[in-house]
């Protein structure tokens, strides 16, 4: 019975060790997914506006662009809002667009917000949050600043003034 007790060991001891190496190959050679960064172009999406339209980023290709990403469980989001409305009023007509892309919530109190706020940027739903990993996204709100030639210019994790939202516009339109 100990002969046979120690081929199982054995044989267990193998398995473990393959499935271990397997596992640690897996993880050391497995292609990272690449979270966009300054300089960077932000990765493409196609997203449900709140009337159900899609909007794909491609489709604001040329053009200054904000992304922001927010929840209306976040206070610093929602004091954000009426100031990326503001700097969208007043550059609209230079080609600034917004996008608001909320996280994942009922389409309710999403719309609440917005006639509230009375926000008329677009406002995107990312409703499996798969927008939110693919740009790394780690705490709220996250906006980036992308320039007309598709580059990220600038990437904010904080709240931000409306003097600070204007500074980092400015920048979008210049060469």
């Amino acid at each position: 019975m100990g002969t046979a007790r120690k081929k199982v060991q054995v044989v267990i001891l193998i398995l473990v060790l393959l499935i271990g190496g397997f596992a640690i190959g897996q993880t050391l050679f497995k292609e990272k997914s690449k979270v966009p960064g300054v300089g960077d172009q932000p990765p493409g999406f196609s997203l449900f506006d709140l009337k159900g339209e899609v909007h794909s980023l491609a489709d604001y290709k040329g053009k200054p662009l904000v992304i922001t990403f927010w929840g209306t469980f976040c206070p610093p989001c929602i004091r954000e809002l009426p100031e990326f409305q503001r700097q969208y009023d007043k550059w609209k007509s230079e080609g600034l667009e917004v996008l608001a892309i909320n996280l994942s919530e009922a389409d309710l109190p999403v719309q609440n917000y917005v006639q509230r706020l009375n926000l008329n940027f677009t406002v995107l739903r990312d409703v499996n949050r798969k927008v939110e990993r693919m740009y790394g996204l780690r705490s709220y709100p996250t906006t980036f600043f992308v320039k007309p030639d598709g580059n990220i210019a600038e990437i904010v994790v904080a709240e931000m003034s409306e003097e600070q939202i204007q500074k980092r516009v400015e920048k979008l339109f210049e060469p």
